[in-house]
């Protein structure tokens, strides 16, 4: 059984990234406190070099693989953001790389994969459909398989995140990440819990890919239908390991409605100035979700903006809603 890293794992991974990668920054916003009604910042992993977080976990990863591993090449399954991860870290320390993703993946994500000189492979109508393409590929050419989530170095890179938000403002009460397969959030337990046991680490994924929350919910590895437009989220089984960690220090798991996400994009693109793709808004969708809006007033909230990496379809659905009206202040 996979060990999960602790935070001295954590400590370690950021001494191995910081040589390769600065800090992503972490800022606060006046109508996104006027929104929320809390006092919110942002870290702005859609600001690192390949647009989101899990590229934090590539570095790591890659930086303790064996010589057999790296002479050999490794080989992954992706939606598209874990796909970069690999393809940054296999580039960075002169791995060849392969990353099996749907044949409907984001096109900027496939494009970026293969600008880092990773072979993408389109494969399978979805994420699970490409995944057992990738192990068969793996076992039969004896290349290491690099699992999305069941990967104790990838969880010690990402928690580098919410490491450096703690680090910056360690008043932080609360953290809300989006969850796919659940290593951002399982990064974020194991930080938040180690330096403050009473931060609350609140989950978030979309009601119309809701494997890891129903996963969370019932304690056991859930299978369920997948729909999203938030390519980040869209995992149709959840995680061991990740669900191991999350079950006993996640403090909550919230979905919200593909609706809401959109909304939230368009909120984040015009209030932080920043691109933003679905998955990124997730947190502050749940944030203006009534439910637990009214949990977080008047508390210091770290929103963690997990991706940029919206493709521009996917932006002109966002753009076309932007005459619906907005969230009332403080709702």
């Amino acid at each position: 059984m996979l060990e999960p890293p602790s935070l001295l794992d954590v400590l370690a991974a950021r001494d191995r990234i910081r040589a390769h990668l600065a800090p992503s920054p972490l800022r606060s916003y006046p109508a996104l406190d006027r929104l929320v009604d809390a006092r919110v910042v942002v870290k702005h992993e859609n600001l690192l070099p390949t647009g989101v977080f899990k590229v934090r976990g590539g570095i790591n990863l890659f930086s303790r693989l064996d010589e057999g591993s790296r002479r050999a090449g490794v080989i992954t399954a992706s939606t598209g953001n874990h796909g970069q991860s690999v393809a940054y870290g296999a580039r960075l320390f002169g791995v060849p790389a392969t990353v099996c993703v749907p044949e409907g993946a984001n096109p900027v994500k496939v494009e970026a994969m293969r600008d880092l000189g990773a072979e993408v492979l389109l494969v399978g109508r979805d994420f699970d459909e490409s995944r057992l393409h990738a192990e068969g590929l793996a076992e039969r050419d004896g290349r290491r398989y690099i699992h999305v989530g069941d990967e104790p170095d990838l969880i010690a890179g990402v928690a580098t995140g919410p490491l450096e938000i703690l680090e910056e403002q360690p008043g932080v009460e609360v953290i809300i990440v989006p969850v796919g397969g659940g290593s951002g959030a399982s990064g974020a337990c194991i930080v938040g819990k180690a330096m403050n046991p009473s931060i609350q680490v609140i989950g978030v994924q979309s009601a119309q890919s809701p494997a890891a929350h129903d996963s969370w919910r019932s304690g056991r590895l859930e299978a369920r239908g997948n729909t999203t437009v938030a390519d980040g989220l869209a995992t149709g089984t959840a995680f061991a390991l990740p669900q191991r960690i999350m079950a006993g220090l996640l403090d909550d798991f919230v979905l919200v409605d593909d609706a809401a996400l959109l909304r939230a994009t368009l909120l984040m693109i015009e209030k932080t100035r920043t691109l933003v793709e679905p998955s990124g808004a997730a947190p502050l969708a749940a944030a203006l979700d009534p439910a637990l809006g009214a949990r977080l007033r008047g508390r210091r909230v770290a929103l963690v903006c997990s991706g940029a990496n919206i493709s521009p379809a996917q932006l002109a659905v966002v753009l076309a809603g932007a005459g619906r009206p907005a969230p009332a202040p403080g709702s």
